[in-house]
């Protein structure tokens, strides 16, 4: 399997909700993650985030991505995806009620590969501007 295919199936794992169970086949035991982003500050491993885009789907039951770009630089084993998160906070969870708000949300992965599965990944976002279209900020 390539770095690309591998990177795939995990971005359409992780963001389709399935949490850790369905994407640690793509990713060493330890893989890494970092976001400067303060809703995310405390999570440092890929395991801790596939757990939290699945649970955000709690509050937002119809989240879904529009992938916008995808690309492979097999020379450093680096995948870079961009895509815009949407969804309506309908269900509980988040910081009050459900608001009823929706949100676009633009963001980019840097996933880096050691071999054939994922050592690390970055993500880049805007937590601030997604939270103030949900009405959480």
């Amino acid at each position: 399997m390539t770095i690309e295919k591998t990177a795939r199936d995990f971005f359409e794992a992780c963001e389709t909700g399935k949490g850790w169970d369905a994407c640690k086949s793509y990713c060493h035991d330890d893989a890494g993650f970092d976001c400067q982003a303060d809703a995310l500050a405390d999570t440092k491993t890929l395991a801790g985030y596939t757990e939290w885009t699945k649970g955000i789907l709690g509050p937002i039951p119809d989240g879904h991505y529009e992938l916008t770009a995808f690309a492979t630089d097999a020379d450093r084993g680096t995948v870079v995806a961009t895509a815009v998160f949407h969804g309506k906070q309908t269900g509980p969870g988040g910081p009050d009620v459900p608001t009823g708000r929706t949100v676009a949300s633009d963001y980019a992965y840097v996933i880096n590969f050691d071999g054939d599965r994922i050592r690390h990944m970055t993500k880049i976002w805007n937590d601030a501007q997604a939270l103030r279209q949900l009405g959480w900020a």
